[in-house]
Protein backbone atom coordinates (compact mmCIF):
# COMPACT_ATOMS: atom_id res chain seq x y z
CA UNK A 1 0.00 0.00 0.00
CA UNK A 2 1.03 3.50 -1.26
CA UNK A 3 0.31 6.93 1.02
CA UNK A 4 0.91 10.04 -0.21
CA UNK A 5 -0.16 11.99 2.12
CA UNK A 6 -1.17 15.60 1.86
CA UNK A 7 1.28 18.80 1.24
CA UNK A 8 0.31 22.03 1.01
CA UNK A 9 -3.42 21.55 1.49
CA UNK A 10 -3.25 18.49 -1.00
CA UNK A 11 -5.42 15.63 -0.41
CA UNK A 12 -4.28 12.36 1.13
CA UNK A 13 -4.37 9.56 -1.26
CA UNK A 14 -4.03 5.80 -0.74
CA UNK A 15 -2.98 3.76 -3.62
CA UNK A 16 -3.36 -0.16 -3.41
CA UNK A 17 -1.90 -2.38 -5.54
CA UNK A 18 0.07 -1.55 -8.56
CA UNK A 19 2.52 0.49 -9.86
CA UNK A 20 0.02 1.87 -12.53
CA UNK A 21 -2.43 2.70 -9.53
CA UNK A 22 0.56 4.50 -8.29
CA UNK A 23 0.69 6.46 -11.10
CA UNK A 24 -3.00 6.91 -11.74
CA UNK A 25 -3.25 8.38 -7.48
CA UNK A 26 -0.85 11.25 -8.26
CA UNK A 27 -3.09 12.38 -11.41
CA UNK A 28 -5.85 11.89 -9.21
CA UNK A 29 -4.28 13.97 -6.04
CA UNK A 30 -3.64 17.22 -8.65
CA UNK A 31 -7.29 16.88 -9.86
CA UNK A 32 -8.11 16.85 -6.15
CA UNK A 33 -6.10 19.51 -5.12
CA UNK A 34 -6.97 21.69 -8.07
CA UNK A 35 -10.40 21.14 -7.46
CA UNK A 36 -10.10 22.50 -3.69
CA UNK A 37 -11.17 19.30 -2.02
CA UNK A 38 -8.35 19.49 0.65
CA UNK A 39 -10.00 17.47 3.45
CA UNK A 40 -10.34 14.60 0.62
CA UNK A 41 -9.10 11.24 0.72
CA UNK A 42 -8.97 8.67 -2.01
CA UNK A 43 -8.74 5.36 -2.15
CA UNK A 44 -7.31 3.89 -5.32
CA UNK A 45 -8.49 -0.02 -4.68
CA UNK A 46 -6.97 -2.95 -5.99
CA UNK A 47 -9.08 -6.14 -7.55
CA UNK A 48 -6.23 -8.59 -8.70
CA UNK A 49 -7.10 -10.83 -5.56
CA UNK A 50 -9.77 -11.57 -2.88
CA UNK A 51 -7.42 -10.41 -0.41
CA UNK A 52 -6.75 -6.95 -2.21
CA UNK A 53 -10.09 -6.42 -2.33
CA UNK A 54 -10.52 -6.80 1.44
CA UNK A 55 -7.75 -4.89 2.28
CA UNK A 56 -9.90 -2.22 0.37
CA UNK A 57 -12.80 -2.65 2.45
CA UNK A 58 -11.11 -2.55 5.78
CA UNK A 59 -9.06 0.61 4.25
CA UNK A 60 -12.20 2.65 3.82
CA UNK A 61 -13.53 1.63 7.27
CA UNK A 62 -10.37 2.59 9.13
CA UNK A 63 -9.80 5.87 7.39
CA UNK A 64 -13.50 6.61 8.24
CA UNK A 65 -13.06 5.77 11.81
CA UNK A 66 -9.90 7.92 11.59
CA UNK A 67 -11.54 10.93 9.96
CA UNK A 68 -15.59 11.72 10.60
CA UNK A 69 -15.43 15.01 8.53
CA UNK A 70 -13.12 13.47 5.61
CA UNK A 71 -14.63 13.49 2.04
CA UNK A 72 -13.47 9.75 0.91
CA UNK A 73 -13.41 9.11 -2.31
CA UNK A 74 -13.36 5.80 -3.28
CA UNK A 75 -12.42 4.20 -6.63
CA UNK A 76 -10.20 2.16 -8.53
CA UNK A 77 -10.74 -1.65 -10.27
CA UNK A 78 -12.40 -3.09 -7.29
CA UNK A 79 -14.98 -0.33 -7.38
CA UNK A 80 -14.66 -0.71 -11.42
CA UNK A 81 -15.91 -4.12 -11.24
CA UNK A 82 -18.63 -4.29 -7.94
CA UNK A 83 -20.18 0.04 -7.89
CA UNK A 84 -23.02 -1.07 -5.87
CA UNK A 85 -21.10 -2.59 -3.10
CA UNK A 86 -19.02 0.72 -2.20
CA UNK A 87 -21.91 2.83 -3.41
CA UNK A 88 -24.10 0.95 -0.27
CA UNK A 89 -21.60 1.78 2.42
CA UNK A 90 -21.93 4.57 4.38
CA UNK A 91 -18.03 5.41 4.82
CA UNK A 92 -17.71 6.62 1.15
CA UNK A 93 -18.84 10.00 0.01
CA UNK A 94 -18.18 9.17 -3.80
CA UNK A 95 -17.58 6.37 -6.07
CA UNK A 96 -15.83 7.11 -9.45
CA UNK A 97 -14.92 4.41 -11.85
CA UNK A 98 -11.95 4.06 -13.80
CA UNK A 99 -12.27 6.22 -16.43
CA UNK A 100 -13.58 8.96 -14.47
CA UNK A 101 -11.02 8.87 -11.95
CA UNK A 102 -8.78 10.01 -14.52
CA UNK A 103 -10.62 13.36 -15.77
CA UNK A 104 -10.22 16.60 -13.58
CA UNK A 105 -14.05 17.47 -13.92
CA UNK A 106 -14.86 14.24 -11.87
CA UNK A 107 -13.26 16.22 -8.50
CA UNK A 108 -14.84 19.44 -9.16
CA UNK A 109 -17.53 20.25 -6.52
CA UNK A 110 -20.00 21.61 -8.60
CA UNK A 111 -20.22 18.71 -11.03
CA UNK A 112 -20.74 16.14 -8.09
CA UNK A 113 -22.58 13.48 -8.85
CA UNK A 114 -22.14 10.45 -5.65
CA UNK A 115 -21.77 7.84 -8.28
CA UNK A 116 -19.94 8.06 -11.43
CA UNK A 117 -18.97 4.37 -12.88
CA UNK A 118 -19.91 3.71 -16.38
CA UNK A 119 -19.07 0.25 -18.83
CA UNK A 120 -15.29 0.55 -19.19
CA UNK A 121 -15.51 -1.81 -21.89
CA UNK A 122 -16.77 1.55 -24.11
CA UNK A 123 -13.78 3.22 -23.76
CA UNK A 124 -11.18 3.69 -26.32
CA UNK A 125 -8.75 6.62 -25.42
CA UNK A 126 -6.44 7.27 -22.58
CA UNK A 127 -7.54 10.46 -20.82
CA UNK A 128 -4.84 13.27 -21.47
CA UNK A 129 -3.21 14.23 -18.56
CA UNK A 130 0.68 15.12 -17.71
CA UNK A 131 2.21 14.42 -13.71
CA UNK A 132 4.87 16.45 -13.04
CA UNK A 133 6.31 14.99 -9.62
CA UNK A 134 5.40 12.08 -7.78
CA UNK A 135 5.65 12.93 -3.67
CA UNK A 136 8.24 10.77 -1.39
CA UNK A 137 9.76 9.20 -4.26
CA UNK A 138 13.09 9.36 -6.28
CA UNK A 139 11.40 7.45 -9.41
CA UNK A 140 8.36 8.31 -11.32
CA UNK A 141 6.24 6.09 -13.32
CA UNK A 142 4.62 6.75 -16.42
CA UNK A 143 1.58 5.28 -18.12
CA UNK A 144 2.06 4.61 -21.84
CA UNK A 145 -0.66 2.23 -21.74
CA UNK A 146 -4.38 1.16 -20.60
CA UNK A 147 -5.97 -2.12 -20.67
CA UNK A 148 -5.99 -5.33 -21.44
CA UNK A 149 -7.17 -7.17 -24.96
CA UNK A 150 -6.44 -10.96 -23.58
CA UNK A 151 -8.23 -13.26 -21.92
CA UNK A 152 -6.73 -15.28 -19.45
CA UNK A 153 -8.99 -17.43 -17.41
CA UNK A 154 -7.68 -16.22 -14.08
CA UNK A 155 -7.75 -12.67 -14.61
CA UNK A 156 -10.57 -10.03 -13.91
CA UNK A 157 -8.74 -6.76 -14.40
CA UNK A 158 -9.74 -6.52 -18.29
CA UNK A 159 -13.01 -5.87 -17.44
CA UNK A 160 -11.93 -3.21 -14.49
CA UNK A 161 -9.51 -1.64 -17.01
CA UNK A 162 -10.97 -2.06 -20.50
CA UNK A 163 -9.35 -2.97 -23.45
CA UNK A 164 -6.08 -1.77 -24.59
CA UNK A 165 -5.52 1.87 -24.56
CA UNK A 166 -1.77 3.14 -25.86
CA UNK A 167 -0.70 6.62 -25.40
CA UNK A 168 0.83 8.28 -27.99
CA UNK A 169 4.33 8.54 -28.60
CA UNK A 170 4.82 12.62 -28.18
CA UNK A 171 2.57 12.64 -24.98
CA UNK A 172 5.29 10.20 -23.20
CA UNK A 173 7.79 11.78 -24.40
CA UNK A 174 6.21 15.52 -22.91
CA UNK A 175 5.53 13.96 -19.29
CA UNK A 176 9.08 12.16 -19.18
CA UNK A 177 11.15 15.45 -20.50
CA UNK A 178 8.82 17.35 -17.83
CA UNK A 179 9.78 14.42 -14.95
CA UNK A 180 13.35 14.89 -15.86
CA UNK A 181 12.76 18.75 -16.18
CA UNK A 182 11.49 18.12 -12.12
CA UNK A 183 14.82 16.10 -11.21
CA UNK A 184 13.27 12.63 -11.61
CA UNK A 185 16.58 10.53 -12.91
CA UNK A 186 14.53 7.07 -12.79
CA UNK A 187 11.55 6.76 -14.84
CA UNK A 188 9.58 2.98 -14.58
CA UNK A 189 7.42 2.36 -18.06
CA UNK A 190 4.17 1.10 -16.55
CA UNK A 191 0.38 -0.39 -17.88
CA UNK A 192 -1.63 -3.43 -17.60
CA UNK A 193 0.19 -5.06 -20.66
CA UNK A 194 3.14 -2.86 -21.85
CA UNK A 195 4.35 -4.90 -24.34
CA UNK A 196 0.93 -4.55 -26.10
CA UNK A 197 1.74 -0.95 -26.18
CA UNK A 198 0.99 0.59 -29.95
CA UNK A 199 -1.83 -2.16 -31.46
CA UNK A 200 -4.30 0.82 -31.41
CA UNK A 201 -1.87 3.32 -32.25
CA UNK A 202 -1.53 4.61 -36.45
CA UNK A 203 1.68 2.20 -37.80
CA UNK A 204 1.22 -0.02 -34.59
CA UNK A 205 4.73 0.96 -33.57
CA UNK A 206 5.69 -1.79 -30.58
CA UNK A 207 7.29 -1.05 -26.95
CA UNK A 208 10.88 -1.32 -28.10
CA UNK A 209 10.23 0.95 -31.06
CA UNK A 210 8.44 3.61 -28.13
CA UNK A 211 11.37 3.39 -25.51
CA UNK A 212 14.15 3.42 -28.49
CA UNK A 213 12.26 6.62 -29.72
CA UNK A 214 11.83 8.07 -26.04
CA UNK A 215 15.24 7.33 -25.16
CA UNK A 216 16.58 9.27 -28.18
CA UNK A 217 14.09 12.20 -27.51
CA UNK A 218 15.04 12.35 -23.99
CA UNK A 219 18.93 11.90 -23.72
CA UNK A 220 19.23 13.70 -20.64
CA UNK A 221 17.22 10.55 -19.37
CA UNK A 222 19.78 8.48 -16.49
CA UNK A 223 17.71 5.57 -15.83
CA UNK A 224 14.73 3.91 -17.83
CA UNK A 225 13.32 0.80 -16.21
CA UNK A 226 9.97 -1.31 -17.35
CA UNK A 227 7.70 -2.59 -14.87
CA UNK A 228 6.80 -6.08 -16.41
CA UNK A 229 7.44 -8.23 -19.72
CA UNK A 230 5.06 -10.81 -21.38
CA UNK A 231 7.21 -13.02 -23.08
CA UNK A 232 4.88 -13.92 -26.02
CA UNK A 233 5.21 -9.94 -27.13
CA UNK A 234 8.62 -9.13 -26.82
CA UNK A 235 10.05 -7.08 -29.78
CA UNK A 236 13.03 -7.07 -31.77
CA UNK A 237 13.48 -3.30 -31.28
CA UNK A 238 13.32 -4.37 -27.34
CA UNK A 239 16.10 -7.11 -27.89
CA UNK A 240 18.49 -4.25 -29.54
CA UNK A 241 17.91 -1.84 -27.01
CA UNK A 242 19.00 -4.13 -24.22
CA UNK A 243 22.06 -5.02 -25.95
CA UNK A 244 23.05 -1.87 -27.26
CA UNK A 245 21.45 0.69 -24.10
CA UNK A 246 22.97 1.03 -21.13
CA UNK A 247 20.70 3.50 -19.67
CA UNK A 248 17.46 0.64 -20.29
CA UNK A 249 18.04 -1.13 -16.83
CA UNK A 250 18.66 -4.66 -16.35
CA UNK A 251 15.68 -5.95 -14.79
CA UNK A 252 13.30 -7.49 -16.51
CA UNK A 253 10.14 -8.99 -14.54
CA UNK A 254 8.27 -11.16 -16.38
CA UNK A 255 4.68 -12.01 -16.21
CA UNK A 256 4.79 -16.32 -16.54
CA UNK A 257 2.93 -16.97 -14.03
CA UNK A 258 3.26 -20.27 -14.11
CA UNK A 259 5.37 -22.86 -14.75
CA UNK A 260 3.89 -25.64 -16.26
CA UNK A 261 2.64 -26.14 -20.03
CA UNK A 262 -0.72 -27.87 -18.82
CA UNK A 263 -1.33 -24.97 -16.60
CA UNK A 264 -0.25 -22.28 -18.87
CA UNK A 265 -2.81 -23.80 -21.33
CA UNK A 266 -5.69 -23.84 -19.33
CA UNK A 267 -4.63 -20.12 -17.95
CA UNK A 268 -4.94 -19.23 -21.56
CA UNK A 269 -1.25 -17.76 -21.78
CA UNK A 270 0.20 -16.97 -25.23
CA UNK A 271 4.02 -18.40 -24.05
CA UNK A 272 4.79 -22.34 -22.85
CA UNK A 273 7.44 -22.81 -20.08
CA UNK A 274 10.29 -23.16 -22.93
CA UNK A 275 9.56 -19.10 -23.54
CA UNK A 276 10.50 -17.75 -20.60
CA UNK A 277 13.64 -19.46 -20.21
CA UNK A 278 14.46 -18.96 -23.55
CA UNK A 279 13.24 -15.37 -23.28
CA UNK A 280 15.93 -15.12 -19.78
CA UNK A 281 18.85 -16.69 -21.70
CA UNK A 282 18.28 -14.56 -24.88
CA UNK A 283 18.81 -11.49 -22.35
CA UNK A 284 21.28 -12.48 -20.93
CA UNK A 285 23.32 -13.65 -23.66
CA UNK A 286 22.65 -9.54 -24.92
CA UNK A 287 23.18 -8.30 -21.29
CA UNK A 288 24.96 -11.16 -19.14
CA UNK A 289 23.93 -9.12 -16.16
CA UNK A 290 20.64 -8.79 -16.21
CA UNK A 291 18.50 -9.98 -13.59
CA UNK A 292 14.58 -11.68 -13.74
CA UNK A 293 11.89 -11.42 -11.86
CA UNK A 294 8.53 -13.28 -12.76
CA UNK A 295 4.66 -13.07 -11.76
CA UNK A 296 3.84 -16.84 -10.19
CA UNK A 297 0.70 -18.19 -9.27
CA UNK A 298 0.38 -21.28 -6.49
CA UNK A 299 -2.17 -23.18 -6.82
CA UNK A 300 -4.59 -22.41 -9.97
CA UNK A 301 -7.19 -24.97 -10.17
CA UNK A 302 -6.01 -28.56 -11.53
CA UNK A 303 -2.28 -28.19 -10.50
CA UNK A 304 -0.95 -31.40 -9.25
CA UNK A 305 1.94 -31.85 -7.11
CA UNK A 306 3.96 -32.57 -10.51
CA UNK A 307 2.70 -29.50 -11.75
CA UNK A 308 4.06 -26.78 -8.99
CA UNK A 309 7.28 -28.56 -9.53
CA UNK A 310 7.49 -27.73 -12.81
CA UNK A 311 6.99 -23.90 -11.67
CA UNK A 312 9.80 -23.95 -8.32
CA UNK A 313 11.85 -26.21 -11.37
CA UNK A 314 11.58 -22.52 -13.65
CA UNK A 315 12.97 -20.37 -10.96
CA UNK A 316 16.13 -22.31 -11.36
CA UNK A 317 16.43 -23.16 -15.06
CA UNK A 318 15.06 -18.97 -15.88
CA UNK A 319 17.29 -17.96 -13.38
CA UNK A 320 14.25 -15.75 -11.56
CA UNK A 321 15.54 -14.03 -7.93
CA UNK A 322 12.81 -11.55 -7.57
CA UNK A 323 9.56 -12.99 -7.19
CA UNK A 324 5.95 -11.82 -6.30
CA UNK A 325 4.01 -15.29 -5.69
CA UNK A 326 0.33 -14.84 -5.69
CA UNK A 327 -1.69 -17.89 -4.11
CA UNK A 328 -4.73 -18.41 -6.85
CA UNK A 329 -8.07 -16.28 -5.73
CA UNK A 330 -10.76 -17.72 -6.96
CA UNK A 331 -12.61 -14.76 -9.23
CA UNK A 332 -16.12 -14.56 -10.09
CA UNK A 333 -17.03 -14.21 -13.86
CA UNK A 334 -13.63 -15.67 -15.17
CA UNK A 335 -13.31 -19.49 -16.31
CA UNK A 336 -10.73 -20.61 -13.84
CA UNK A 337 -13.61 -20.38 -11.39
CA UNK A 338 -15.44 -23.44 -12.51
CA UNK A 339 -12.44 -25.64 -13.19
CA UNK A 340 -11.72 -28.22 -10.28
CA UNK A 341 -10.26 -25.98 -7.41
CA UNK A 342 -7.18 -27.13 -5.25
CA UNK A 343 -7.84 -26.77 -1.96
CA UNK A 344 -6.82 -23.77 0.13
CA UNK A 345 -4.42 -25.48 2.29
CA UNK A 346 -2.43 -27.01 -0.41
CA UNK A 347 -2.44 -23.41 -1.85
CA UNK A 348 -1.11 -21.49 0.93
CA UNK A 349 1.38 -24.72 1.43
CA UNK A 350 2.49 -24.15 -2.21
CA UNK A 351 2.97 -20.24 -2.04
CA UNK A 352 4.98 -20.14 0.93
CA UNK A 353 7.35 -22.91 -0.39
CA UNK A 354 7.35 -20.97 -4.06
CA UNK A 355 8.31 -17.44 -1.86
CA UNK A 356 10.97 -19.53 0.37
CA UNK A 357 12.49 -20.99 -3.05
CA UNK A 358 12.55 -17.21 -4.25
CA UNK A 359 13.96 -15.78 -1.48
CA UNK A 360 17.19 -18.20 -1.04
CA UNK A 361 17.18 -17.48 -4.97
CA UNK A 362 17.73 -13.64 -4.11
CA UNK A 363 19.98 -13.88 -1.86
CA UNK A 364 22.03 -16.09 -3.78
CA UNK A 365 21.89 -13.72 -6.82
CA UNK A 366 22.46 -10.64 -4.22
CA UNK A 367 25.99 -12.26 -3.39
CA UNK A 368 27.10 -12.47 -6.99
CA UNK A 369 27.22 -8.45 -6.35
CA UNK A 370 29.76 -8.51 -3.72
CA UNK A 371 32.79 -6.54 -5.24
CA UNK A 372 31.15 -4.73 -7.60
CA UNK A 373 30.72 -1.26 -8.34
CA UNK A 374 26.76 0.18 -8.61
CA UNK A 375 25.36 3.37 -9.51
CA UNK A 376 22.66 3.59 -6.50
CA UNK A 377 19.15 5.42 -7.11
CA UNK A 378 18.72 6.49 -3.59
CA UNK A 379 15.18 6.75 -1.97
CA UNK A 380 15.34 8.25 1.42
CA UNK A 381 18.35 8.25 3.70
CA UNK A 382 20.88 5.73 3.50
CA UNK A 383 18.98 3.40 1.13
CA UNK A 384 18.67 3.07 -2.62
CA UNK A 385 17.71 0.26 -5.45
CA UNK A 386 20.82 -0.83 -8.28
CA UNK A 387 20.39 -0.74 -11.84
CA UNK A 388 19.64 -4.92 -10.94
CA UNK A 389 16.90 -3.51 -8.55
CA UNK A 390 18.62 -4.71 -5.39
CA UNK A 391 18.09 -2.85 -2.35
CA UNK A 392 21.20 -0.62 -1.17
CA UNK A 393 21.80 0.24 2.36
CA UNK A 394 24.94 2.47 2.13
CA UNK A 395 26.87 3.27 5.18
CA UNK A 396 26.69 7.48 4.27
CA UNK A 397 23.05 8.96 3.75
CA UNK A 398 22.42 10.57 0.67
CA UNK A 399 19.91 12.57 -1.02
CA UNK A 400 16.54 11.51 -2.09
CA UNK A 401 16.90 10.72 -6.16
CA UNK A 402 20.61 11.27 -6.25
CA UNK A 403 22.86 8.87 -8.04
CA UNK A 404 25.67 7.37 -5.98
CA UNK A 405 28.53 5.23 -7.38
CA UNK A 406 28.95 2.42 -4.95
CA UNK A 407 31.13 -0.41 -3.74
CA UNK A 408 29.30 -3.21 -2.99
CA UNK A 409 31.00 -4.84 0.68
CA UNK A 410 28.70 -7.08 1.62
CA UNK A 411 24.90 -8.89 1.02
CA UNK A 412 22.66 -10.38 3.95
CA UNK A 413 19.55 -12.28 2.40
CA UNK A 414 17.81 -9.15 1.25
CA UNK A 415 19.92 -6.47 0.64
CA UNK A 416 23.31 -5.51 -0.46
CA UNK A 417 25.51 -3.12 1.70
CA UNK A 418 27.57 -0.86 0.00
CA UNK A 419 30.26 2.23 0.73
CA UNK A 420 29.88 5.45 -1.61
CA UNK A 421 33.01 6.06 -3.99
CA UNK A 422 34.26 9.50 -3.70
Amino acid sequence: MTVHKPTDQAPQVISLGCRLNTYESEVMRAHARNAGLNNAIIVNTCAVTKEAERQGLQTLRKLRRENPTAHIVATGCAVQLDPARYASMPEINRVLGNEHKMKAESFLPETFERVLVTDIMEVRETAEHLVEGFDGRARAFVQVQQGCDHRCTFCIIPFARGNNRSVPMGRIVQEVRGLVENGFKEIVITGVDITGYGGDLPGKPTLGQMVRRLLIAVPELPRLRLSSIDPAEADEDLFRLIAEEPRLMPHFHISAQAGDDMILKRMKRRHARGDVISFCDRVRGLRPDAAFGADLIAGFPTETDEMFENTMGLVDEAGLAYLHVFPYSIRQGTPAAKMPQVSRDIIKARAAELRDKGKTSLAKQLQSYVGATVAVLMEHGHDGRSPHYAPVHLATAHAAGEIVQARIVAADAKTLHGEAIN
